[in-house]
């Protein structure tokens, strides 16, 4: 079985129809099809059974698609080695939106100071684009705001975060020195996308409480949401780090809800079979360190 034939399998896999995944791998679908064929024949195995016009994993092609992705990310992970061997010092870190838009500037500045021979490549994105990365191989180590609880990745709290509500001059709570949980109740807010730590945490408070969740506007990034707030169009439930310096200029007003827990931790994440090279070590120990 060759690695190919590993990669359009878990093409294949996600995209559920060989035409999709021929699409992605640019090449023909009948190349697709005799690859599928191949290790079905080879081990006398059903991988997919066709329903519906899409493809869908038997039970031992969804056991086998785990072995397969572990393979390609372990193949991965021996190319990137060998291809910077002669610059080991290369580091790729994936950051969360609240991560990236706060801390992780000044942390990878005094990461240069200490060792101006690191070569950072920063990828920000949110909590459930970095988890599949790190299981890819495509990033070393994360550092992110939400919760992931994949078996494979380890999980280290390193920082405190706190999320409070926030509003613009004209909203009707603007100046008010706490809130509570159930003002929120049909609420407009400005929230971040599906798949960040920010929203998750945000939907479970509402969802724990029995109200209604009313967010009109989603933005990806957090110069867009306090933009917005700015202005009033709606509140919402972010990082006070993100707008620690907009609420000093009273551009917005920020308050704690004290009847929720909203604090929470940075972390940084990695996969448990990942090789801590000298360099993630040292970009670990200035996370570890930032705010001491």
């Amino acid at each position: 079985m060759t690695s190919r034939n590993l990669e359009i399998f878990v093409a294949v896999a996600e995209y559920g129809k060989m035409s999709l995944a021929a699409r992605h791998l640019y090449i023909t679908q009948s190349s697709v099809s005799q690859a599928i064929s191949e290790i079905e024949k080879e081990y006398g195995v059903l991988l997919f059974e066709r329903l519906s016009r899409r493809l869908h994993l038997t039970d031992t092609g969804r056991d086998f698609l785990e072995y397969a992705k572990k393979t390609l990310a372990l193949q991965q992970e021996m190319d990137n080695f060998l291809r910077d061997t002669s610059h080991r010092k290369k580091v790729r870190i994936g950051a969360t939106l609240t991560v990236g838009a706060s801390v992780i500037s000044p942390i990878i500045s005094r990461l240069k100071a200490i060792d101006p021979d690191i070569m950072p490549e920063v990828t920000v994105a949110n909590t459930h684009i970095i988890e599949e990365k790190l299981l890819r191989s495509q990033l070393d180590i994360g550092f992110v705001e939400g919760m992931i609880k994949h078996p494979d990745i380890i999980v280290e709290h390193v920082m405190d975060d706190e999320m409070t509500f926030v509003c613009g001059p004209g909203h009707p709570l603007y100046g008010r020195t706490s809130i509570s949980i159930k003002e929120l109740d049909g609420m407009p807010l400005i929230l971040r996308e599906h798949g960040s730590g920010t929203r998750s945490q945000v939907e479970t408070a509402m969802k724990t409480h029995h109200l209604e969740l009313n967010s009109p506007w989603e933005c990806s990034t957090a110069d867009a949401i306090i933009s917005a707030v700015m202005h009033s169009h709606a509140a919402t439930i972010i990082s006070h780090r993100l707008v620690r310096e907009h609420a000093e200029n009273g551009l917005v007003w920020s308050c704690p809800i004290p009847d929720v827990d909203f604090n929470r931790s940075f972390s940084l994440v990695y996969h448990k079979d990942k090789l801590i090279t000298a360099a993630m070590a040292q970009f670990m120990k200035v996370c570890r360190n930032f705010e001491h």
